[in-house]
This record gives C-alpha cells, structure tokens and sequence, in this order.
C-alpha cells in the first residue's frame, strides 16, 4: 500500500509546484514528463535490474571501503582523538567520545582529492557529458543547464565555472533550474562524511547516497521548470555545449588542488555549523517561551508533504521534522538525527530509507546563500536576478528531493538497508 502511496505522491508534489507556478501556461508538460519519467527508468535500473543491483552495490562497498582508507590519515594526524565511540585504536587506546570536526570531516579532504583525481584522468567529465546529453536529448532544454544539472549529480556550486561563458545570457528560468539542480543534490566530496553517520546501522548507505543524487538531477529540473516555466528562448536550447574545466598540470597538481579544496570546504562546514547552530539557539530560545522549536513548527508544514512520500503513518512526524531541520540547519545535522532514530528503533526500515533520500541535498537557507552568492560572483550582472530567484529555486529544491523520496518508496523492499 505505502509502495502506492509513494507513486501518487509523485504526481501530488508535482502538483505543488503547478499550484505555486509562477506562470502555468508556459509549463512545458516534455520536459516535466521525460524529468519524471527518468527518475522511474533510473530508480527501475538501480532497484529492479540484477546489472543495475549489481552496481549499486559495487558502489556501495567502493565508498565505504574508500571510507576505510580516509581514516588511516585521519588516524596519523589526530592519533586517539580520531577514533570513534565502540572503537579501538591500533594500541589500545580508547575513545573519548564522537568528535564531528576529526572524526568525521576530515574526510571530506580526502574525497575531494579523490574527485580532482578522476577529473584529471577525465572520468568525471566523461560521466558529467552522458548525463548532459541525456538531459538535453530528451527534455529539450538548454544545454548549459543540462550540463549544470549533470555537473552538480557529482560537485556542488563549483558547478558554476562549468557553465562560466553561458551564465550572463542565460534565462531567468535557466537560472532558476541551476540553482535549484545545485541545491537538489549533493557533491561526492560529501559522501563519505554522511556514509560516516550512518553505515553502522545502514550499511547500504552510500549507494542509496549515490543513487539519490543521481535521481535527484531529473527531479530538479522538473521542480523548477514547474515552478519557474520557460518564458524566453535559452540561447543553447537543444545544444549541447562543452564543460569549462580548469586543468592540473599533472596527477599530483591534481591531488594538492583537491586537498586544498576539501580543507576550504571542511573548514566553511565548521564555520557554517557554528554559526547557524548559534543563530537558531538564539531562535529557539525565544520559541521555547511558548513550549515549542523552529524545527517544530516547520515539520507541520513537511507533514502532508512527507505523507505523499509514503512514509508510514507512525514515522510523518519525525521524518517530518528531519525535514524541517534540514531546511534551516543543513542536512548535516538531519543525518546525525536520522542516523539516532535508526540505532534507537525509532522509526522503520522503510521510513529511514526514504528520509535518506529526502535528506540528500543542499536544500537549506545557508545553500541558497553560498549558491546564489557563488553564481553572482561569476555573473555579477546576474546578481538582482539571482537573489529574486533563490527562494523559489529553494523551494523547488525541497520538492525535488521530496519527489526523490517518493521514488525510493515506490521501489522500496525489505532487506534494503544492506544490500538491494
């Protein structure tokens, strides 16, 4: 039954957007069909083909055993500190508790290293081109948001210098569809810190991680072009262009880029934690004068919207909530809070692995910042239209991962927080 609800829900976000649209005469149905339509065909590979069920898992134990080789620096580096609650050092030495600064983002560093390593041997453009092509191919739209779109399955606003000589001439509705891409989805370097939250009780974890970026690309487009319709004709429409790369000089210019990316990006993840955590304790504060919480008073807004996922009846509230909190905290802290629930039982096999899926993207208010503010410093032009852009490029985001969920519901069977 939840497998129908989860169907239906599909459209019923869809409808959302139809109703808020900022113009429905000018939706283009193809491009809503075939953004739907890829999602199944995507989610029917991953879930339902013994090739596709093949790769997913080979993916799955890929990350989590490239996960296993991050930590041997982190270990060198922080010694004790590095390890984690129930764990052991090399010598004996025991944990002094969860540390998310060394424990965890460190890896980020790694895997950004990993990435710059697989642009340089020209995989990464390779598989960024293919999805692109399919996008552009078969949804009729642009070809810089296409690329875009397919750019940020795998890195986050970097997306942006992708599209670099396309940006000040683009359309509004253009625009809205990269923001809304960027937000949607989630950069690789991020996979083996959520992977760290949760493979212990969800070990097919970074599979789900990757397919839920890769579904998310599709549901992006859609969300926007539902919310923002084209009105103007994009100058690369049906074309498709080529990604602007800046090359490494060789393999380890490569790694040393990488690293350094990963360090500023590690570095920005703690200074945006101290921050936001801050700025909503101060907020909180004031809502626990009337015996609530920020988080609570948007999860009754996520409720509907989480039901159409086909999230059982029993967990709404509290997928509800990890919903709310992400909008407002980053997915970060709704991963850590998703990763408790499954440890205390707290909600089903079910419900953990659509709230994975809901989970997997920037769609919070500090993302919208970094990307419109990203994309303004390439196309300072483009800045008013930007900022006027961004909280419906947002909300079409949290849609466009809500509407990710709902596909991981309708393919969803027991035993999936393992294996498929």
């Amino acid at each position: 039954m939840y497998n129908l609800i989860s169907f239906f829900g599909m459209f019923g976000l869809m409808a959302v957007a139809w109703i808020f649209s900022k113009n429905r005469k000018n939706i283009n149905w193809r491009v809503v069909g075939w953004g739907a339509g890829l999602q199944i065909i995507f989610a029917f590979f991953i879930f339902k083909v013994p090739a596709g069920i093949a790769v997913f898992n080979l993916i799955n134990k890929a990350v989590l055993k490239m996960f296993s080789f991050a930590k041997e620096g982190i270990n060198f580096c922080f010694g004790p500190l590095s390890i984690g609650p129930g764990a052991m050092g090399p010598y004996g030495e025991q944990s002094i508790g969860f540390i998310l600064a060394i424990q965890s983002l460190p890896t980020v560093i790694f895997f950004s290293a990993i990435m710059s390593l697989l642009y340089f041997v020209k995989f990464m453009p390779l598989l960024i081109n293919i999805f692109a092509r399919i996008f552009t191919k078969l949804m009729k739209i642009s070809g810089a948001e296409a690329l875009c779109s397919s750019s940020n399955i795998f890195v986050g606003v970097e997306s942006a210098f992708t599209i670099r000589p396309y940006l000040e001439k683009m359309t509004k509705s253009e625009l809205c569809t990269v923001l809304t891409a960027g937000m949607a989805t989630i950069a690789s370097t991020m996979l083996g810190l959520y992977a760290s939250f949760l493979y212990g009780s969800f070990p097919a974890i970074a599979g789900h991680l990757v397919s839920a970026s890769i579904l998310s690309a599709p549901a992006a487009i859609v969300m926007a072009k539902l919310l923002y319709p084209e009105d103007e004709v994009p100058e690369t429409l049906g074309e498709n262009v080529k990604a602007e790369y800046i090359p490494a000089q060789n393999w380890m210019d490569a790694i040393i880029k990488g690293a350094n990316e990963g360090l500023k990006l590690c570095a920005g993840i703690i200074a945006l934690l101290i921050a936001v955590l801050g700025l909503l304790a101060i907020v909180n504060y004031g809502f626990g004068k009337i015996g609530t919480s920020l988080q609570e008073i948007l999860s009754y807004i996520f409720r509907p919207l989480v039901f159409l996922t086909g999230v059982p009846m029993a967990d709404i509230s509290k997928v509800a909530y990890l919903a709310g909190e992400r909008t407002i905290v980053t997915e970060l802290v709704a991963y850590q809070h998703l990763s408790a629930y499954i440890q205390q039982g707290a909600i089903s096999a079910r419900s953990a692995v659509i709230a994975s899926y809901i989970l997997c993207g920037f769609a919070h208010i500090a993302s919208m910042a970094i990307f419109v503010g990203g994309f303004a410093a390439i196309a300072p032009s483009r800045s008013g239209d930007l900022a006027k852009i961004g909280f419906r490029a947002l909300a079409a985001a949290i849609l466009a991962c809500l509407m990710t969920g709902a596909v991981a519901g309708v393919f969803y069977t027991s035993g999936i927080l393992t294996v498929l």
